[in-house]
């Protein structure tokens, strides 16, 4: 019978402590004048992490679809073989690459800059 007593003045104690808590947080947020937000409001939306509008975020998942599109194609035009189980750069079809386009571009050599 006595630990009732001795848990009805802890959960006293409990809620004394709690109120002079929330008394502390309120006079601290008017003296710096603060504003405290809610713990919903700082949930982050996988979908919308910077909190842009609809057609802001339309507009930029448009962007980046077209960026990635266009990273595909610039991977894609890169020469790979595999050596020793790894992919790697080709290295001789690049210099042929290069080569193919220098010719192309009439430019028979490096350039050095001077006319």
């Amino acid at each position: 019978m006595s630990w009732i007593f001795i848990f009805g003045f802890a959960l006293s104690v409990f809620f004394l402590l709690m109120y002079f808590l929330s008394k502390f947080v309120n006079h601290m947020k008017m003296e710096q004048n603060m504003e405290i937000e809610s713990f919903k409001d700082s949930l982050i939306d996988k979908d919308n992490p910077v909190g842009l509008t609809g057609e802001e975020l339309e507009k930029m998942k448009q962007q980046q679809a077209e960026a990635q599109a266009h990273l595909r194609e610039v991977i894609s035009k890169i020469p790979v073989i595999q050596k020793d189980g790894k992919f790697q750069v080709d290295m001789d079809a690049v210099r042929q690459q290069k080569a193919a386009a220098a010719k192309t571009n009439g430019s028979t050599g490096p350039a050095t800059g001077k006319n």
